[in-house]
């Protein structure tokens, strides 16, 4: 459906705050299917997020600053985002023992397995882009990609 048609607005400005709000409207979007899978397990997308980096590093610990470096979401409380995790034991925090100042933070066996059933989401996300071809999805991820380096 035409982003026209889903807010109910016949004209834009100029072509450029239209993609703005298409993009944050697909954005918000997108966010809505998944967060219905998220609730299922009490996770929020940025819980999510710290998850899937600490699988993706796996036997390693990272480090708060490594997690806080590769969220999506840059302005979430990564610090109080981690408390919850372990809170759930979905994470485990231990001081390093070469470096006291340091915190090593790893998944758990719990937080794996959470994960293992959230991977359905990423079928989700294919389904919701099997309408656009391949060539198109990396014409969107190169434009996307010119976009933030301006």
């Amino acid at each position: 459906m035409k982003i026209e048609d889903e807010i109910q607005q016949k004209s834009f400005k100029n072509p450029q705050q239209k993609l703005a709000i298409n993009l944050l409207f697909t954005v918000n979007w997108l966010n809505l299917k998944i967060s219905s899978y998220l609730k299922s397990h009490n996770l929020t997308h940025q819980q999510y997020n710290i998850l899937r980096i600490l699988r993706g590093q796996k036997p390693k610990a990272c480090s708060l600053k490594f997690i806080k470096a590769r969220m999506l979401d840059k302005m979430s409380d990564t610090s109080r985002v981690l408390d919850n995790l372990v809170k759930k034991k979905l994470a485990h925090r231990e001081i390093c023992p070469g470096d006291r100042r340091q915190i090593n933070i790893q998944i758990t066996e719990k937080g794996i397995q959470v994960l293992k059933q959230l991977d359905i989401i990423d079928d989700v996300i294919k389904d919701v882009f099997a309408s656009v071809s391949d060539t198109n999805i990396e014409q969107l991820n190169n434009l996307l990609d010119q976009i933030r380096r301006s």
